[in-house]
């Protein structure tokens, strides 16, 4: 028999589900956990992703996920939502882009490129307009804001960046500054 707490449950899954799969018809490309903390954010594909392959599953997502391992994150912890350029091919409108962040609603929203931050300074304008610096405004790679009740960090590039040692020691510094927030509770 079915507690009143198993059905809201399973209330909040159908409604997940029901939103994410209303997402998915409008073109929205997700992966991974859509109850994670961390969504990564990318925008600019590898041949692999072009070819058909999973977002976030080559080289650059291997390091993002030990990353965020080393940085407490459970291994699961994480969804991928593919958010290329405004104005490029496969772009999503700003309001796709908020309703999709919404729906994932992450603790941390980690732009992999800058395609991705570009998608989310064009969905959040109005929000960044009111950050402290222009840095912070533009999303700039290293800075964290918090967009929304939402800790958003541009790392800048993290797929190129794997071909250089201090490029990945400027990665993982940037990474540091998002260590997992805790349970809500």
């Amino acid at each position: 028999m079915a507690t009143e707490r198993d059905r809201r449950r399973e209330a909040y899954v159908g409604k997940v589900r029901a939103e994410l799969s209303g997402l998915a018809t409008h073109g929205v490309h997700m992966g991974g956990n859509a109850f994670s903390a961390v969504v990564l954010a990318k925008g600019e594909l590898s041949p692999e992703e072009r070819d058909g392959a999973e977002l976030l599953s080559g080289p650059d997502g291997v390091a993002l996920r030990k990353s965020l391992a080393k940085l407490g994150y459970e291994p699961e912890d994480w969804c991928t939502l593919f958010l290329p350029a405004p104005g490029s091919e496969g772009a999503l409108a700003a309001s796709l882009v908020r309703e999709a962040l919404t729906a994932l609603d992450p603790a941390t929203l980690v732009c992999c490129d800058s395609a991705a931050a570009q998608a989310v300074r064009d969905a959040y304008a109005d929000d960044l307009a009111n950050m402290h610096s222009f840095q912070e405004a533009m999303l700039e790679p290293g800075y964290v804001v918090y967009v929304r009740g939402v800790r958003v960090l541009a790392l800048g590039g993290f797929a190129n960046a794997l071909g250089s040692s201090r490029q990945k020691q400027v990665m993982w510094a940037r990474l540091k500054q998002i260590s997992p927030l805790g349970e809500p509770f």
